[in-house]
């Protein structure tokens, strides 16, 4: 059971990396403020690290990771980009970012409860996940 509650919670960590890393591609470009724009490409760079760790974690269980669900992040690329078209401001890009910072510390934290026999590594990465995305949701608090 370990073994596939282990599997399960990369995967979910490994789709919502790809989620998170397709949103702050999505507004960088858009971001005014030095500040804010370097806040996201260092979370970006962070991200990537810990998606590199997953992804060792999963070829080591001879698994491919999880793409996310091409509906839910079609939607979210549309909305992303009908809220910049109607007003490119760095409030936008960290109301968005922030949304979706939260919707993946909730997911996350869930799969963590749904996969409690997953071994500690991938809890641990799973965790570091988190710490990232409430800590880039607290750092941009002051774009709102």
């Amino acid at each position: 059971m370990e073994n596939q509650d282990t599997v399960r919670l990369l995967r979910e960590c490994d789709a919502g990396i790809k989620m998170g890393l397709s949103a702050i591609n999505d507004v960088l470009d858009y971001a005014h403020s030095e500040a804010l724009r370097g806040f996201l490409t260092d979370n970006k760079a962070k991200h990537e690290a810990l998606q590199a760790d997953m992804n060792r974690e999963l070829d080591a269980l001879g698994d491919d990771g999880k793409d996310p669900n091409p509906i839910v992040q079609g939607m979210s690329w549309m909305k992303t980009n009908v809220k910049l078209v109607m007003n490119e401001s760095d409030a936008v890009i960290a109301d968005l970012i922030t949304d979706g910072c939260n919707m993946g510390v909730k997911s996350l934290n869930r799969y963590l409860n749904q996969y409690e026999n997953a071994g500690e590594n991938a809890k641990e990465l799973t965790k570091k996940v988190i710490d990232l995305e409430e800590k880039l949701a607290i750092d941009i608090r002051r774009f709102l």
